[in-house]
């Protein structure tokens, strides 16, 4: 949860000088805002500056524009997400209330990835691996291949409506899409929308350094990102589909600075334009020309998919179809005329961990994914369990290879019409380099990724289960898209739950282990762990541990040991074909090998079979800590006389040398789709509401939550203490007929000057809930004045080997630190105090050296004096030191600045201190 505020800690300040007394003020150490005392004499790391009430990271080249937030963080908290600038360089993040922390702690992080360190594909603690890994072995062929051509012929056009105005976005946004449809197919054709996800918005012909203006400035063209996907669209198109590709440019330009990075605007643009599909349906005259060249759309068969944040795009417009946002926050408004089937997700953004539940989805993991690195996607099928009715498919697709940037044409170097970049091009990574064996070539993973686009289309839309082995773990190929690896695992469909670790376990020979934990006894993968993180254990962005997301863990040294998990209450395999367990071992094994068992309610066990679970290729760059589906049939048990119906434990059995594992889920399978109708769930959406806080006494707030829908069930919510950084995250029941949530502050309300105090709240659904926005909350604006700051010389004419020294004082205590810039400048005449004339510890301090020597101000050093937060002064000094050199008066003369609301550093007061030789013995 990012900070946001408006009034800045460091320094609003008004300069009073006592009368006639020349001052200025430094500290024997930087001060940085908000840092600890300790932090005091720390520089700050390199590329990083302090400047203009904002603190600053400057990249040695471009920061691509993508998907994944790029954060500040100070060890493990989030500072904010910063503003960057239009050539992707520069990063700024406003001081808006936001604590620095200590300065060695700073990172500038990208989903796992730091940008600001050597080896930005190394999370910390990780290595490189010396040698390659191969790929897995193929899978055997599936019958039925959806990315072979098909038989329709095709033609395609575009399309060009008046831009629209969307809730929160200054720039109007475009309405501009790429249509490729058959010509000779039967009747009304299922329609497949595609949504690009963010990157970079325009060029400028000859330079390769895009931006992100909105609309783009006289001379830079648009990167017509919509037109990435013609290859999907050309097959689904021979198949029978109608296919619209979306620009979404303008809300690329602006996501980051919506609370939920372009979700609802993404959902709304997709539903501004089936709304037009619907009324040019109607009305076919009124429809553009590329839309009455292909065959007209049967609307109750509608595909999504989106690439990268348009990804959660998608799954918010599915969501929005079935349950309405809130009118204020809302893009579209009117009838919805259309029924989303399902929602592909390809390298997807999931900020909120919000999947919508009861439509069907699958979700591409890209392997190599150097934009949205943590594969978060992933949480589009772990965070549907217990939500909704459990029927509707959710698919897996991890792609061995595949990079982020590759399923756009667009975005693919040789083949953009702008600048393009390979977002996985590190050539020391065995696993991502271009020249390992296990990476994709750019048309490799196109053709990979329109074949399962193509899958999709086929089990979604058209019903059609025999592709439903391609999607849902049942190890079979798609011949079209060798030679690319594909994994695949799914959740709901005809799978019956059996054991999940977030209820209650028993665990013999392991653990049950904290996902979201990065150290300790219940962390299931420390950051120490070795290469590989594991999507299924991606961070909520609400809080830094969250309760109630578990897995089990265990290793063994030899065979033979079981391990055995007991739920609290027996579980029922009746009418199920096999067990099916989603199992994780460590990247780069091979041949896991583990006998599965199950006990009955009256003690009666049977070994169902033997299972073999392989690792995926992994390095310091993937996320490859992957749950494999495997899978063993019951028919042993029957004939054991094994009750199913009250099935007591299930035991894994390692046979073979040491191992590890972690178990996500078990499960009862059979083959076949059910048929899914989305029912509308109660949906919760979060507000944000900004008070001021008062001059006395407590004032309580409520957080504009706002629930609609029929029915009741569970949320977490993750509060935020702003004066800790720290989250709290409870579980809360959503109460039938009750239009809110009970979520309140309370404001303490003073004279004293304070920072903007930002009360956030997130919501994530548990059970019978859709989640709409999913952050929130209440932000305290200060109404106080800044104290007047007094500067005053306490020993500015001094000897050598004494200090010069000054004190800074307040007209009043404040509720946080007071702080103000002070710049070194040359002097005017005589003499300056030289690096060596300075105590060398001090020097230091103010990250300079004696050596060689030179003006003090020569290194163009800022300092920041700081008031304590509840103290009105401070003292502060420069120590010099005597030398056996006989020497003219030196001096040293500074400059304050101090910060003003609107965002400005003017000219303070100038100082000047200075200093005489000692007395000759």
């Amino acid at each position: 949860m990012g900070q946001v505020s408006r009034a800045l800690a460091a320094g609003l300040a008004v300069v009073a000088l006592a009368a006639g007394a020349p001052a200025y003020a430094q500290p024997p150490g930087a001060s940085i805002p908000g840092a600890p005392p300790g932090a005091t004499r720390e520089r700050l790391p390199e590329g990083w500056r302090l400047g203009d009430g904002e603190l600053v990271w400057s990249a040695p080249g471009p920061v691509g524009a993508g998907g994944a937030l790029i954060e500040f963080r100070s060890g493990k908290r989030t500072l904010g997400v910063p503003q960057a600038s239009p050539d992707q360089r520069t990063f700024r993040l406003p001081l808006d209330g936001v604590e620095i922390g200590p300065v060695g702690e700073l990172q500038v992080v990208a989903g796992t990835r730091r940008l600001d360190a050597a080896g930005t594909h190394r999370a910390p603690g990780e290595r490189r691996l010396s040698a390659a890994t191969e790929p897995p072995a193929p899978y055997p062929a599936n019958p039925v291949d959806p990315g072979a051509a098909g038989k329709y012929r095709t033609t395609s056009g575009e399309y060009a409506l008046e831009p629209v105005r969307l809730p929160g976005y200054a720039e109007p946004v475009e309405m501009r899409a790429t249509v490729v449809g058959p010509t000779d197919a039967p009747g009304r054709r299922p329609l497949v929308l595609f949504l690009h996800g963010r990157s970079a918005t325009c060029y400028q012909p000859g330079n390769d350094v895009p931006t992100l203006h909105w609309p783009c400035k006289p001379g830079y063209k648009e990167i017509p990102s919509h037109r990435g996907h013609l290859h999907d669209q050309r097959l689904l198109a021979s198949q029978g589909y109608v296919t619209v590709s979306l620009s979404a440019n303008g809300i690329s330009s602006q996501d980051n600075r919506a609370a939920d990075f372009g979700a609802q605007a993404r959902s709304s643009l997709i539903r501004q334009h089936l709304a037009r599909w619907a009324e040019w349906g109607a009305d076919p005259a009124k429809a553009p020309g590329s839309v009455r060249a292909t065959k007209p759309v049967d609307l109750s068969k509608v595909l999504l998919v989106g690439h990268s944040r348009g990804g959660e795009g998608v799954n918010r417009a599915a969501l929005d179809s079935v349950s309405p946002p809130p009118p204020a926050e809302d893009g579209q408004r009117g009838p919805v005329s259309w029924r989303i089937r399902g929602t592909v997700m390809i390298g997807p953004t999931n900020f909120g961990q919000n999947p919508t539940p009861d439509v069907p989805s699958m979700t591409i993991l890209p392997g190599c994914d150097g934009d949205v690195n943590d594969l978060q996607g992933q949480i589009y099928l772990d965070g549907t369990r217990g939500v909704g009715r459990g029927t509707a498919l959710h698919s897996a697709v991890y792609m061995v290879g595949a990079n982020h940037n590759f399923f756009n044409s667009q975005w693919t170097p040789g083949e953009a019409e702008g600048p393009a970049f390979d977002d996985a091009a590190d050539e020391t990574d065995p696993v991502c380099s271009p020249r390992s064996a296990t990476r994709l070539t750019a048309g490799q993973q196109r053709a990979a990724g329109s074949t399962y686009i193509a899958a999709a289309a086929r089990l979604f839309l058209a019903g059609d289960d025999r592709v439903r082995p391609l999607l849902d773990g049942s190890g079979l190929r798609a011949p079209s898209a060798d030679p690319a690896r594909v994994l695949t695992h799914a959740v709901g469909g005809n799978r019956t739950p059996a054991i999940g670790a977030d209820a209650p376990l028993t665990v013999t020979n392991g653990r049950v282990c904290d996902q979201t934990a990065t150290s300790g006894d219940r962390a299931c993968l420390p950051v120490d762990s070795g290469p590989g993180r594991s999507p299924h254990f991606a961070s909520w962005r609400g809080a830094e541990s969250e309760p109630g997301r578990n897995a089990v863990t265990a290793r063994w040294t030899g065979p033979g040991t079981p391990v055995r998990l007991t739920p609290e209450r027996a579980f029922s395999l009746a009418g199920s074909d096999a067990l099916a367990l989603r199992v994780i071992v460590p990247p780069n094994t091979r041949g896991t090998l583990l006998d599965v068992a199950v006990t009955d309610t009256s003690g009666r066990r049977v070994t169902l079979g033997r299972v073999a679970v392989d690792g995926l290729p992994g390095s310091g760059m993937t996320a490859s800590h992957w749950a494999r589906e495997v899978r063993v049939p019951l028919k042993a048990a029957a004939a054991a006389g094994v009750d199913l119906e009250r099935t007591r434990s299930l035991e894994l059995v390692p046979r073979g040398g040491p191992g590890e594992l972690w178990l996500m889920d078990a499960w009862g399978w059979r083959p076949g789709t059910p048929a899914v109708r989305p029912v509308p769930l109660p949906r919760i959406d979060i507000g944000r509401l900004a008070v001021q806080e008062g001059d006395s006494g407590t004032r309580t707030y409520q957080v504009p939550v706002h629930v609609t829908g029929k029915g009741s069930g569970t949320v977490k919510l993750a509060v935020l203490d702003p004066q800790t950084y720290v989250s709290t995250v409870r579980t809360v029941t959503v109460e039938a007929g009750r239009s809110t949530v009970d979520v309140s502050f309370a404001v303490e309300g003073d004279s004293r000057y304070d920072i903007d105090r930002d009360h956030q709240v997130a919501v994530k659904a548990v059970r019978g809930v859709a989640v709409g926005s999913a952050f929130g909350g209440v932000l305290a604006e200060n109404d106080d004045p800044m104290p007047t700051i007094t500067v005053t010389p306490v020993a500015d004419a001094v000897t050598e080997g004494q200090k010069l020294v000054w004190r800074t004082e307040l007209s009043q205590p404040a509720e946080v630190a007071i702080e103000t810039r002070w710049d070194l400048l040359p002097v005017d005449t005589g003499a300056e105090l030289s690096t060596k004339d300075v105590d060398a510890e001090w020097l230091s301090g103010v990250g300079d050296v004696p050596d060689p020597e030179r003006p003090l101000s020569a290194n163009g050093s800022s300092l920041w004096v700081q008031v304590p937060k509840g103290e009105t002064s401070t003292e502060v000094s420069v120590p010099t030191v005597t030398d056996a050199l006989t020497e003219p008066e030196e001096s040293l003369r500074m400059r304050v600045k101090v910060y003003q609301e609107e965002g400005e550093w003017p000219d303070g007061p100038l100082l000047t201190g200075r200093v005489t030789d000692a007395p000759r013995r």
